[in-house]
């Protein structure tokens, strides 16, 4: 072939090749843009998520109970039963975290419905606070939260339990420290130096993770879980305070079915109270 006519083709290949470059940078800059829009809109919806989270929130304020509260009394494992005298069913069990914010979040909608439930007799209201995190610094927090209210007396249990929620730490901080601990419930009078001691060495550690095994077995896999007479409620149920009193309502009195593990006498939830003795 001569030079001739291998210049055309050299010049045509050249032209192609430039084509095709130029449409591999149009793409490019396509992409760019389209992933731009994409991530703005993703944006835009986490944004949308946390307000609708926050006003969530917001509306659960309104469930404040101010009234007397039932008689508390302290269970195996750590947990607390809340109920008027003799009353034995239904049985409302609450698993919770003290670090889960979602567990805050249904105390403010729904903790004020509990107490008053429990103070007007038509529940058994059993707390079974427990470890559900396993990474740092989450465990550790949830685990100096859960041996505090552990070792704080029962007839402040539930104003702690509340002031807890409300102390909550951030997602990822370091929080609920010994210091903290003890200085809320000297707020609330306690001011034994046993309590300080049993928060500063963890003394009820092997409660939390007795809970923890309890709740497992219980088939509690994530938090809050509520459970009544022994099985999960969810849907509308967890919805609002006036859903909760109709649930309530249907479960009706008398004995709450037994299950494995369950002492008699005892709430529906009986795994997570088979353990040896509850604390002094």
């Amino acid at each position: 072939m001569s030079e001739q006519d291998r210049g055309p083709s050299a010049r045509r290949r050249l032209r192609e090749d430039r084509a095709r470059a130029a449409a591999r940078q149009r793409r490019q800059r396509l992409l760019v843009v389209v992933l731009g829009a994409v991530a703005i809109a993703a944006v835009v919806v986490a944004v949308t998520v946390v307000a609708v989270s926050r006003n969530v929130g917001d509306e659960s304020l309104t469930d404040a109970y101010s009234g007397p509260l039932a008689p508390t009394t302290r269970l195996e494992n750590g947990a607390v039963a809340m109920a008027q005298p003799g009353v034995t069913a239904p049985v409302l069990d609450v698993y919770e975290d003290f670090q889960c914010p979602a567990c805050a979040t249904m105390e403010r909608r729904l903790g004020g419905t509990f107490k008053e439930l429990a103070a007007q007799g038509k529940v058994r209201v059993v707390y079974r606070p427990f470890q559900l995190f396993q990474q740092d610094p989450l465990m550790s927090n949830s685990r100096r939260a859960a041996n505090a209210a552990a070792c704080v007396p029962v007839d402040k249990w539930i104003p702690y339990h509340d002031r807890l929620f409300d102390e909550q730490p951030a997602e990822g901080a370091t929080g609920f420290t010994p210091r903290s601990l003890i200085r809320w419930g000297a707020d609330l009078g306690v001011t034994d130096p046993a309590f300080a001691a049993c928060v500063n060495q963890n003394q009820r550690i092997d409660l939390v993770g007795k809970a923890s095994t309890a709740a497992g077995q219980a088939g509690v896999d994530a938090t809050p879980y509520l459970a009544l007479n022994g099985a999960k409620l969810g849907g509308d149920a967890l919805g609002s305070p006036e859903d909760l009193r109709k649930a309530v309502a249907q479960a009706g009195g008398g004995d709450a079915p037994a299950t494995r593990g369950t002492q008699s006498g005892g709430s529906a939830s009986g795994a997570a109270d088979a353990a040896a003795g509850a604390p002094a």
